[in-house]
């Protein structure tokens, strides 16, 4: 435990990845609850973000992807022009084995003891029933069911968005604002990616999907077969029996876009719904050196957390609908200040996130 302590404050105090204002690690002994709460900002609001379900390899890989996640949604609720800061919250432990009606009671007691700085929500591994579960202690929980008082599933929103962001990238590409045609590789086709590859199909795309739960594959070809399948991400990205891909979605877990999947990439755009697609700073301009264009994830996918938020204000599905579509236009100005600034499009995003808590600090 010393040890996951020592890489906390290292990454707290003196990491460029850094700057949070608390992380809570919590315990529960009698229902196995073991979770992070970091909160990253609330110079906008109270920090807002969702509740990760999974079994990490150890709780410093558990604390960190906390702090990385959390720091993304600072940059992506000012990206959304939300009046909230960036928070996330982990829970250590495969869903399908130790989720309990009395573990996500516990952690609600926790998120509720933070009274306030930090509204949570659903994310990977957790659903709107948890979220009914975990509200019952706790009043600062979005994401629930209609039945109780709140939106659905914020997965749909997300899904919208990021098909906004992928329009927008191709209007930059190739002068036109329509996937019809294009060939588009779907990695992650679980909650966000099946409604993703929904909107493509209407839009007359070519789909290639994979995931490696079987069923979700099945599921959408079930649905839709005419959707390719490939074996695996390195197959998808490289796409060599179709003669390379014209868009890549990552949509499963973070780090798809590192120094071994850069190289091979066939795409000319990457836009998906997965959080923290970079593996490492640097790895922005290495796609920009290859000339693929690559939509900053915390825009693309700010369709849910714009869902949830307005939950906290009385949900109105159209009024989500309408601010999710502004996801065009925001990803069409952030390649504009890229192009402008000289910058990869991911720097041009922090820097407009930036500014823009920096100005809500001053007041």
């Amino acid at each position: 435990m010393t040890d996951v302590t020592d890489g906390v404050l290292h990454t707290l105090f003196h990491s460029d990845q850094g700057g949070h204002e608390q992380v809570v690690l919590c315990q529960d002994r009698a229902s196995g609850l073991k979770a992070v709460i970091a909160i990253h900002s609330t110079a906008l609001g109270p920090a807002l973000g969702g509740t990760r379900f999974y079994p990490y390899a150890s709780e410093e890989a558990a604390v960190a992807d906390a702090l990385n996640l959390s720091r993304g949604m600072s940059y992506k609720n000012a990206m959304a022009g939300l009046g909230h800061g960036g928070g996330k919250a982990v829970i250590i432990g495969d869903p399908e084995r130790i989720k309990s009606e009395e573990l996500l009671l516990a952690y609600g007691r926790f998120v509720a003891s933070l009274g306030g700085r930090y509204v949570t929500a659903c994310d990977v591994g957790t659903y709107v029933a948890d979220m009914d579960v975990v509200a019952r202690e706790c009043r600062w929980t979005t994401g629930r069911s209609p039945e109780n008082g709140g939106a659905g599933d914020s997965s749909v929103l997300t899904a919208y968005g990021v098909f906004q962001g992928m329009r927008a990238s191709a209007q930059a590409e190739w002068g036109d604002p329509t996937l019809r045609g294009r060939k588009v590789g779907v990695a992650g086709v679980g909650k966000v990616g099946h409604y993703l590859v929904e909107h493509l199909l209407e839009d007359g795309a070519e789909v290639v999907v994979t995931d490696v739960r079987e069923e979700s594959v099945r599921r959408i070809t079930d649905k839709f077969p005419q959707v390719r399948v490939a074996r695996d991400t390195d197959e998808l990205i490289r796409a060599e029996s179709l003669g390379g891909l014209d868009i890549y979605a990552p949509c499963a877990m973070g780090g798809a876009l590192n120094d071994e999947t850069v190289p091979v990439l066939t795409a000319r755009i990457v836009c998906g719904a997965a959080n923290n697609q970079l593996a490492h700073p640097g790895v922005e301009k290495d796609l920009a050196d290859r000339h693929i264009l690559y939509a900053p994830d915390y825009v693309v996918n700010a369709g849910g957390v714009i869902q949830v938020a307005d939950e906290l204000h009385g949900f109105d599905f159209d009024r989500c609908k309408a601010k999710a579509s502004k996801i065009f236009e925001t990803t069409l100005a952030i390649f504009a200040r890229a192009k402008e600034d000289g910058i990869p499009p991911a720097a041009a995003a922090d820097r407009i996130a930036e500014q823009r808590m920096a100005e809500a600090r001053r007041r």
